[in-house]
Formats: structure tokens, sequence, C-alpha cells
């Protein structure tokens, strides 16, 4: 889908008055998460792993909220110059963390999503995540993509509270993914790359979710990233037990 650009003039006039609004720190803090899901990126860790089905490492699914990753150069057109992210919550996976920092992604027709929160540490490429549901309210026709392969994907604007960023490409849902450290590559059998699928047992919900990636990494803990709607789907709120299981060929003769 072709995604026009609007004007950047246009959009400062129309929504500068809303962002000033919605960017002021709200003081909330996140709903407290239940096991085995912790609800968002900006999520704390929850007390214990999830049950596992199988398996001697401990299983974390993670629900992804929308959430924005930003270049240094970004980061200073949009909170000033010499701004850095400020630290807020540290995320699961060690030297990751929630930054106090929210933009708002303005798409086509001026639509918009306020307070949508930047993970830190900064990366090379800005990046925005969002989840099917965000895209139609923003009218983009979201790509599904492994973070960071973000060349030929649709652009947006990003307003912070100091400047706007024109992003031209970005704008993805991220693939559904594990990541793991090497013991959990040779305890799976699974090498970087590979597909394999997750068994959420919840109420009247118990579903098998297929074709996760498998993001390898040093020093990484076991851990599943869905999107919100992928998690809303399954009922992971409520989930009892969760399971990595590797694809089987089917064996059928037609």
């Amino acid at each position: 889908m072709s995604v026009a650009t609007p004007d950047i003039q246009q959009v400062q006039q129309i929504v500068r008055e809303v962002l000033q609004r919605h960017l002021q720190p709200s003081g909330r803090q996140p709903a407290a998460n239940g096991i085995p899901v912790m609800r968002s990126a900006a999520s704390e860790p929850a007390s214990a792993p999830a049950p596992v089905a199988s398996g001697r490492n401990p299983l974390v699914v993670n629900i992804s909220a929308r959430h924005v990753h930003l270049t240094q150069e970004h980061v200073e057109i949009l909170f000033g110059p010499g701004a850095q992210l400020t630290p807020e919550k540290d995320l699961y996976q060690d030297g990751y963390f929630a930054a106090k920092e929210t933009v708002a992604v303005v798409g086509p027709r001026r639509r918009m999503l306020p307070n949508v929160r930047v993970l830190g540490p900064c990366r090379s490429d800005s990046q925005v995540e969002l989840a099917f549901t965000d895209g139609i309210s923003l009218g983009i026709d979201l790509p599904v993509r492994i973070s960071g392969d973000v060349a030929g994907t649709p652009g947006c604007l990003l307003m912070g509270s100091h400047g706007v960023v024109e992003l031209k490409q970005g704008v993805i849902r991220a693939m559904r993914h594990v990541h793991m450290g090497p013991d959990d590559l040779r305890h799976y059998g699974v090498q970087d790359g590979d597909m394999i699928n997750l068994r959420v047992e919840s109420p009247f919900c118990t579903t098998v979710l297929e074709d996760l990636a498998v993001r390898a990494g040093k020093d990484i803990k076991l851990e599943v990233h869905l999107d919100t709607d992928e998690g809303n789907a399954v009922n992971l709120d409520k989930a009892s037990q969760v399971e990595l299981v590797r694809a089987e060929p089917c064996k059928c003769r037609h």
C-alpha cells in the first residue's frame, strides 16, 4: 500500500494542541501483571516464569504493546538538542528499558496515536512497531516484518515535545518471535531464523500459534514476544500454561 505523506506544517498546526495535552506525564502506573504474562513492553517482569509443559528452561511470554525505537539523532529532534532517553522501567532482557519519553504517531489523513512509548537504548534506524488494529486506526497497511527489517515499509510522522520527524519507512507489525540463548537453541533443537510453535492453554481459548521466528543471541533470556492483538486473541491474561513446540511435518498422504 502506498502511504500518502501529510504536509508537516499542516499536521503541526492541527495536532500541536492535542499533543501538548496528551504528552504530559500522567503519573499512571501499568496495571499489575498476572502470571504467566507480562502485559506490555513497558511492564515490570512477572514475579515468576510461566509454567512450562516440558523443558528445563523457564519460559516467559511477553505482550509487546505498540512502541517506537529511535536513533539518537531523532531523539534530539523530537525532545531537544542534547536530549537522552530517560529509563523508566527495565525490560525483561538485560540492558533494555522503557523510556519516560513518548511520541505521537501520525498516519495518513492526519490520524494519530498519542503517547506511544519509546524503548531504549537507541538504534541505528528508527522504527515503529504496531498491532494490526493500530494500523487500521492510522490508515496504514502494516507489513509483518522481523524487527529491524524496514526496507520498503510505510512511513509516518513522529511528533515529540520539541519537534517532528518524518519517517520515510519503518512502520511495521512485528512478526511474533521467541528470543533464545545458546542453551535454549540446543534444548529445543532449533537455529536462528527457524520457526517454532507456541501452545497457549487458557480457559475456552487454548490455541497453538504457529510460525514464531527464532531469534538467537548471546546472554539472551528465553522470551516470546506477541503483539497486543495476538495476546488478546488467545486470552493470554488467563493462561495457565505455555509451551514451545517444534512443528511436525504433515503425516497425511495427500
